[in-house]
C-alpha cells in the first residue's frame, strides 16, 4: 500500500506568549495530526492582516477587524479566538486625561485639537475599537512594541497598547486612560473579540474542518499541560516576568479560545455590526465559523 502524501500548511501566528502556547503541541508534534505537516511563520498581526489580504497563508491569526475584509476568501476557524473579557487594548498617556474628576471622560480629551493617538494599526481591532469609542480620534500608526516609549517620549498624546504592553505600561511612567475591554462590556454585556484564526476556503470543507481539529487539539493540549505550554511560551514574552507572562497567557487562552461559545459568537457579530453601522467597515460581513470535524 502506497504511504499517503504530507501536505504542508502554513500556519501564522504573533510572537506572542498567549499564541505560542496555544500553538506550542503542534511546533513540537505532541498531538498526531495525520498527513498534515504545520510550517509555523511568526509576523506580528498587522503584517499577517496584510498578507492575508492577499491570500498568502493558508491558516493566519488576524485582527477581527481585518476579517471583514476577509471573510470572501477566508472562514473563522471556532477555535483560537483572543477574547477580552471585561479588559483588552489599553488607551495609556503620560498624563492622566486632562479633564478634572468626577467628569472625566477620557473620550472628550481624544478628540480635543491637537491630541494624536499612536495606534499599532489600522485594521487591528485595537483600532477599530478605539473609532467605535471615540469617532473623532486623530491617530498615527505605531510598531505596536514602540508605543509606549512613543508616548513617553511626548510624540503621542496617548497610545492603544496591546499584547504586553497591557500589563507593563506603568512601569514606563504611563497612566490609564480607559481599557477598551471593560468599556466595551459595559456597552453590550459581552467579551470584546480582539483576534481569532482563519483558514482559506480554497481548501474545501473536509481539510478546514480537520484543520480546525488540528488547532483546537493543540490548545486544549496546551491548557492539559500548562506548565510545559508555559515554559514554552516564556521565550516569547518580550520581557516580562513569569508572573506577568502566567497572567497573561491566562488573559488570552481561555475557554473562549477552546471555542468561542455562543457569548463569543454574539460578540463576533456584535463588533462587525457596529463597525458597519458606524461606517468604520465597508459592508455588512456573513461570519463564517468552522469547527473541529469529530
Amino acid at each position: 500500500m502506497a504511504a499517503s502524501r504530507t501536505r504542508a500548511i502554513r500556519l501564522a501566528h504573533s510572537p506572542d506568549a498567549d499564541d505560542a502556547f496555544m500553538f506550542w503541541a503542534l511546533a513540537t508534534g505532541k498531538i498526531d495530526t495525520g498527513d498534515r505537516r504545520y510550517v509555523q511563520e511568526l509576523a506580528d498581526i498587522e503584517s499577517l492582516n496584510r498578507r492575508a489580504l492577499e491570500g498568502e497563508l493558508e491558516v493566519t491569526a488576524v485582527s477581527l477587524h481585518a476579517y471583514a475584509y476577509l471573510a470572501d476568501r477566508y472562514a473563522l476557524l471556532a477555535h483560537g479566538a483572543s477574547m477580552g473579557d471585561r479588559y483588552g487594548p489599553r488607551i495609556v498617556g503620560r498624563d492622566a486625561p486632562p479633564a478634572p474628576p468626577p467628569l472625566a471622560d477620557p473620550r472628550d480629551a481624544l478628540s480635543r485639537p491637537g491630541t494624536i493617538v499612536a495606534v499599532p494599526g489600522e485594521l487591528t481591532t485595537a483600532f477599530l475599537a478605539l473609532k467605535l469609542y471615540q469617532p473623532a480620534v486623530r491617530h498615527v500608526t505605531v510598531p505596536f512594541d514602540e508605543i509606549e516609549d512613543y508616548v513617553a517620549a511626548g510624540r503621542a498624546t496617548a497610545g492603544v497598547l496591546i499584547h504586553e504592553g497591557q500589563l507593563r505600561y506603568a512601569d514606563r511612567g504611563l497612566r490609564l486612560w480607559a481599557d477598551l475591554g471593560e468599556w466595551w462590556h459595559r456597552e453590550t454585556g459581552l467579551p470584546l473579540p480582539l483576534g481569532g484564526n482563519v483558514v482559506r476556503r480554497d481548501l474545501g470543507p473536509a481539510l478546514m474542518r480537520e484543520i480546525a481539529r488540528d488547532v483546537k487539539a493543540s490548545i486544549a493540549y496546551g491548557l492539559a499541560h500548562r506548565d510545559q505550554a508555559l515554559a514554552h511560551a516564556k521565550a516569547f514574552s518580550r520581557g516580562m516576568d513569569d508572573a506577568r507572562t502566567e497572567q497573561f497567557v491566562g488573559m488570552y487562552v481561555n475557554a473562549y479560545t477552546v471555542d468561542y461559545g455562543p457569548d463569543g459568537r454574539r460578540a463576533v457579530a456584535e463588533l462587525l455590526s457596529r463597525a458597519h453601522r458606524a461606517g468604520l467597515i465597508p459592508a455588512p460581513v456573513e461570519v463564517t465559523f468552522v469547527a473541529a470535524s469529530r
